[in-house]
Formats: C-alpha cells, structure tokens, sequence
C-alpha cells in the first residue's frame, strides 16, 4: 500500500540505504525541501542526502501521524514525523510534515515543509 511504501522509504533512509531508497523512485522524482530547493531523480536523492547524513553520527525518524489515498498506481501520503538526528555530539529533533505522490509503483514526489532556521541551528557547530 502507499502508507506501508512511505514506511520502507523512511526505513531505509534511516539505515542510510540510499542505493534503496533511490531504486524506489521515478526518473522524473522531485524531492522538495520546501525552505531548501528541490532536486530531481534518483541520483539527486542521493546527492542531498548523502551529504547531510555525512553529518549525523546517528539517524532516527518517527512518523507521529500518517493518511493515505488512492493506490500503488496514484497514491499520496501525508506524514508527520519527528526527524531525529545526531550531530555535533548531540541530539536534534526537526518537525516535518511530507507529502509523498506514488504512480505506477513508485515515488513522483517528496516534499518536506520544516522551519529553515531550525535545520540551520541543527547543522551549526556548537560554539566552545
């Protein structure tokens, strides 16, 4: 189903999976970090990714809330979720809410909303 797809996509992101992740979505995939900038196919996935999990000594993802509609074949999916990551030593949560567009089987579309300035704080160094 899309809800249990969305839950493997999260899975393997959180494992660092990103050769997974990306085999789950389109040519055309947009992955929209909406106060970031968007970036397009699997390898831009991986792009992205790779270098913020470059940073984390430790990644755990929880969906706090989670609908779908529709089918494999053109579903969507709208998540809550609490984006825990360690960096600099120490623990950040970042709210996000994602919305997920599945056609024939895989993702067309991911788009986050977050604050910005909270991101920025999370990948800041502490100061000594």
């Amino acid at each position: 189903t899309p809800d249990e797809m969305v839950r493997q996509f999260i899975t393997a992101l959180v494992s660092r999976d990103l050769d997974g992740a990306a085999a789950m979505v389109s040519d055309d995939f947009e992955y929209d970090n909406v106060p970031m900038g968007k970036t397009f196919g699997p390898e831009g996935l991986k792009n992205t990714l790779s270098g913020f999990f470059g940073m984390c000594t430790n990644i755990d993802w929880q969906i706090l809330r989670q609908t779908s509609s529709g089918d494999m074949n053109n579903g969507v999916v709208l998540n809550e979720r609490d984006d825990r990551v360690e960096i600099h030593g120490r623990w950040a949560t970042l709210p996000v809410a994602g919305v997920f567009e599945i056609k024939d089987g895989k993702f067309t579309l991911w788009r986050d909303y977050f604050a910005k300035q909270t991101i920025i704080d999370v990948m800041t160094p502490p100061t000594a």
